[in-house]
């Protein structure tokens, strides 16, 4: 984290993939937010006073209703500005969530449980389909 701010990084999200039979889960933005229609990873920023690991948990329950139960290896990261620009990074890590029905927050349309053959038919970003494409 320290080292992401040193490198002008604004702002750290935390993101998950969950994995379930072969897919990812992915969440479709609203259409009225910042690129709205896309598909994402379950994610959130990091608020002050918190920790990674913590923001993790708090932002899958939050958008999926999902229990993180375990948090395994560190995926990789990326960077992009935010909708009022502010450069973010989205430190990614494989978790393990307690079974359960999504429940969506908001700020997401729908979701999709997604195997690499049908990814192509989801709006996923360059960043989103390389850390999948690593992980199926």
């Amino acid at each position: 984290m320290l080292d992401t701010r040193a490198q002008g990084i604004e702002r750290v999200v935390a993101g998950a993939v969950i994995r379930n039979n072969g897919t990812v889960l992915l969440l479709k933005r609203a259409q009225s937010d910042y690129l709205g229609g896309i598909y994402e990873l379950p994610s959130g920023v990091v608020e002050a006073g918190e920790t990674l690991y913590q923001a993790l948990r708090r932002e899958v329950a939050e958008e999926t209703g999902l229990e993180i139960v375990g948090i395994g290896r560190y995926l990789g990261h990326f960077d992009y500005p935010s909708g009022s620009g502010v450069l973010t990074r989205q430190l990614n890590f494989l978790v393990t969530v307690r079974p359960a029905a999504v429940a969506l927050s908001p700020e997401h349309e729908t979701f999709a449980w997604v195997g690499q053959a049908g990814l192509a038919e989801y709006p996923v970003s360059q960043q989103v389909q390389s850390l999948i494409n690593g992980t199926l």
